[in-house]
């Protein structure tokens, strides 16, 4: 087989730069450098910056479409470059948290809670309360705001927005969302180090068509992670809802979740708890409860710790059945577990209001 420049550049046409919609030819991102002996090519990718996000994963994809389009047998060899940075006159605006409204953290002390359940949920139920919300989907690792959604293909384009470029949010159910799910392999781990996940992170949120918010949730990985410290070290979070099951495991790393927040070098106040899977209930017998995760766990440490037990959630069957079809189940407040999400969104607003009448703002927490 005889390798000539056209038909490397044709296979590199395939592989699209995250956010943009464009493929790295278009983006103007193969450099001019492009030599062939035989059956090895070399070539240079083009990056704004070494500490970007995605430039592992686009030397990789790179290389997986030239072996895909052209022949298993060539032998790639691929460098990267970056750009000189430019010099500015002055400081680069800062982002302006203030559009986002009332940054609401979704936290646990463990996986397995049905955490993102709730951020789903809870932000869908503010929309249906008549509050702008958006949703950021903080798990880099576990993504799953794209199935909960059923947005799995979806694929955000960039704008330019008074003279920057943005990502657009998916907007569904009354919703602005974002998940790095959107721009990775669903089928492949995503294998980054702490510094490009935390990266990849504040690009969702500093730089993304957000617009103005009344509500910005922020579904967070379980435990306490360098994102965790990202997070309050990026926004002036409002407060934060804890969530967990009954179970006496689970409550021990929900008070670790919640000493995490109220740490004094911190400081996010705790706007409540939501006590997940309280009882089981069977489609069939709808007016029995069995507590098979222990029985009401998450209330006796509300009261120990003096906070609001913001909502105890039933598991059934269709909680699970409507996150997997996307449909979450707050879009049926005609039913028990949809009215119980409901009503978790009105005391989530009536406690955000509360905190916000006599605690000062949040400070982000400065880095040393």
């Amino acid at each position: 087989m005889t390798l000539y420049p056209q038909l490397i550049i044709d296979a590199l046409k395939t592989v699209r730069y995250p956010g943009t919609g464009k493929n790295i030819v278009e983006m103007g991102m193969v450099e001019d450098d492009l030599r062939i002996s035989g059956m090895h090519v070399s070539f240079s990718l083009l990056f704004d910056k070494p500490t970007n996000p995605f430039l592992k994963s686009l030397v990789k994809a790179s290389e997986a479409a030239i072996h895909a389009y052209v022949s298993k047998e060539v032998e790639v060899e691929i460098k990267t470059k970056t750009k000189a940075p430019e010099v500015q006159s002055t400081q680069p605006s800062a982002p302006n948290f203030d559009r986002l409204g009332n940054i609401i953290a979704v936290s646990s002390g463990k996986g397995g809670v049905g955490k993102s359940t709730v951020a789903a949920n809870l932000a869908i139920g503010l929309a249906r309360l008549g509050h702008r919300v958006g949703l950021l989907d903080c798990d880099i690792f576990g993504p799953s705001m794209p199935k909960m959604f059923q947005e799995e293909t979806a694929r955000p384009y960039s704008e330019e927005i008074d003279g920057k470029a943005l990502i657009v949010p998916i907007e569904k159910y009354g919703v602005k969302m974002l998940s790095i799910g959107f721009f990775v392999d669903p089928d492949t781990p995503t294998l980054w180090r702490g510094g490009m996940a935390s990266n990849a992170l504040k690009q969702l949120i500093g730089e993304a068509a957000w617009g103005d918010l009344d509500y910005f949730i922020l579904d967070t990985p379980p435990g306490t992670s360098d994102i965790h410290l990202t997070l309050v070290q990026t926004l002036p979070i409002t407060g934060a809802v804890i969530v967990s099951t009954p179970q006496q495991v689970a409550l021990a790393d929900a008070r670790k979740g919640i000493n995490m927040y109220t740490n004094e070098k911190v400081n996010v106040p705790i706007l409540g708890l939501v006590e997940n899977m309280s009882w089981f209930t069977p489609a069939e017998l709808p007016e029995n409860r069995y507590y098979i995760f222990g029985r009401e766990g998450v209330k006796a440490l509300a009261e120990e710790m003096n906070l609001p037990l913001l909502a105890q959630i039933p598991l059934v069957q269709s909680v699970c059945e409507s996150g997997d079809s996307g449909e979450p189940a707050v879009l049926h407040p005609e039913t028990p577990t949809g009215n119980a999400f409901l009503q978790l969104a009105a005391r989530v607003v009536t406690q955000t209001d509360k905190r916000n009448a006599e605690i000062e703002a949040t400070h982000i927490v400065e880095t040393h």
